[in-house]
């Protein structure tokens, strides 16, 4: 894993404690979107609990290196060699870790291998402090009704984890309204335990794209997954065999600059065939907001121009890792627009809709937070000075509405690493006036 270790190192070495100063900017030219996160982290975990497989076009970042080192703590083997990560797996047998895994700022790296441990005799995760005010009870809870000894060291359901002895197999439910992220850690896990198992979701699931895409790639690993509803039936006993798997191009990440395009000029995003990312609800969006944009599924590309946006109702319930984006062109386009359904964003790295409340209000934003999203009325933003909150997608949104208004400075601009270390590089390369500063 050293080539890709080395290219982490790098990115958080001139990076660290970094801020932006964004300039009023116009954006022209093409990109390529970077590989999908969502996927990465799946593909790396399945095809490690598999015997060995190679996983193309990965995202190298800051989370999914947290997920490559955790499946190293279970035993695989992972290593670059040019743009494929070769994985020698642990055939279903995952080894008990030596020392605690560290999932740094990953709450997707905690959830699966918290459940991933649970196939051991056990293990301690923990990570940064956001990581460690995030809520898990309910995979906690599901994790005991399976056999699993599985609590928090704080007894407030938060990390550090520890989970000792073996799932078993059986029936539990999920609280769906927090996370999708427990479902998809119990679907990895649950097939390779001794036993049966059932899991039934309460209430709505939220973010269901994503346990789409856990079972997809778990499907084309060999394993057999009965779903019906909210209802998920698997047996025990299965082998994985994930052995080549290449990563799409992440929505969430290219919503960035196709929201800059149609912000402030024009441009084309390479990549973007159809999957099922939830994200991909960005192309919908924008067009309803009056953008100029098309789609050429074959092809990949996402072509989207400048136009006068007007202000929409936006149900994210599906799409929590847009909102930040959609903020901000709610603050700029024609009207009032409505997040809802949102809730779960306050679960994030960081509590977003507030977060993007507090920000854009700085550059004058007539916007007001509700308990399930946002409510704005758009209008002209100015430049201010403004915090990112060490959050990935709050930095990168914030970018946007920069490019705008101009004369905006986000400090924690390191934190893109953890989805998309390439943003600042990319958004240059479409004419942002920008500079990273200590």
């Amino acid at each position: 894993m050293g080539d890709a270790h080395a290219f982490l190192i790098y990115h958080t070495v001139i990076l660290s404690h970094m801020i932006v100063s964004v300039s009023r900017s116009s954006i022209s030219g093409t990109v390529c979107a970077p590989p999908s996160k969502s996927y990465t982290h799946r593909a790396v975990l399945i095809t490690a609990l598999s015997d060995s497989g190679r996983v193309h076009r990965p995202l190298i970042s800051a989370d999914t290196k947290a997920t490559i080192s955790a499946c190293e703590a279970f035993g695989a083997d992972v290593s670059l060699h040019g743009d494929s990560l070769e994985i020698q797996g642990v055939s279903g047998t995952p080894r008990t870790p030596e020392n605690v895994i560290d999932v740094l700022n990953s709450g997707t790296t905690l959830r699966f291998m918290a459940a991933v441990a649970a196939l051991t005799d056990g293990a301690v995760l923990t990570g940064d402090s956001s990581i460690r005010s995030r809520p898990n009870g309910p995979l906690l809870k599901a994790l005991n009704d399976l056999g699993a000894e599985a609590f928090s060291i704080r007894g407030n359901d938060r990390a550090p984890l520890v989970v000792r002895g073996r799932i078993r197999g059986g029936s539990t439910s999920l609280d769906g309204s927090v996370s999708s992220q427990f479902l998809s850690a119990l679907l990895i896990a649950c097939p390779l335990s001794s036993g049966d198992t059932t899991i039934s979701i309460k209430g709505e699931l939220k973010s269901r794209p994503y346990a789409e895409i856990t079972l997809d790639i778990l499907r084309e690993a060999g394993a057999e997954i009965h779903v019906d509803g909210n209802l998920f039936r698997m047996c025990g006993g299965q082998r994985y065999r994930l052995q080549e798997y290449t990563v799409p191009g992440d929505f969430s990440s290219a919503s960035y600059p196709l929201a800059a395009a149609a912000l402030a000029g024009s441009a084309t995003v390479k990549g973007l065939f159809p999957s099922r990312q939830g994200d991909s609800a960005i192309v919908a969006i924008l067009r309803e907001m009056g953008a100029d944009i098309s789609w050429d599924r074959e092809r990949g590309e996402v072509a989207v121009s400048e136009a006068d946006l007007k202000g929409t109702e936006i149900d994210a319930s599906l799409t929590p890792d847009l909102v930040p984006t959609l903020a901000v062109l709610g603050a700029v386009a024609e009207g009032h627009t409505v997040i809802k359904n949102a809730e779960h964003v306050r679960h994030k790295e960081t509590d977003r809709i507030h977060a993007m409340a507090v920000e854009l209000k700085k550059m004058g934003a007539d916007i007001r937070e509700r308990p399930d999203g946002l409510e704005i009325a758009g209008g002209e933003l100015h430049g201010a000075d403004l915090h990112g909150y060490h959050d990935h997608r709050i930095v990168m949104a914030l970018t946007l509405a920069g490019i705008v208004a101009g004369d905006t400075r986000i400090d924690t601009a390191e934190s893109v690493d953890v989805s998309y270390p390439g943003f600042f590089e990319d958004m240059r390369r479409l004419g942002a006036n920008l500079s990273i500063s200590p």
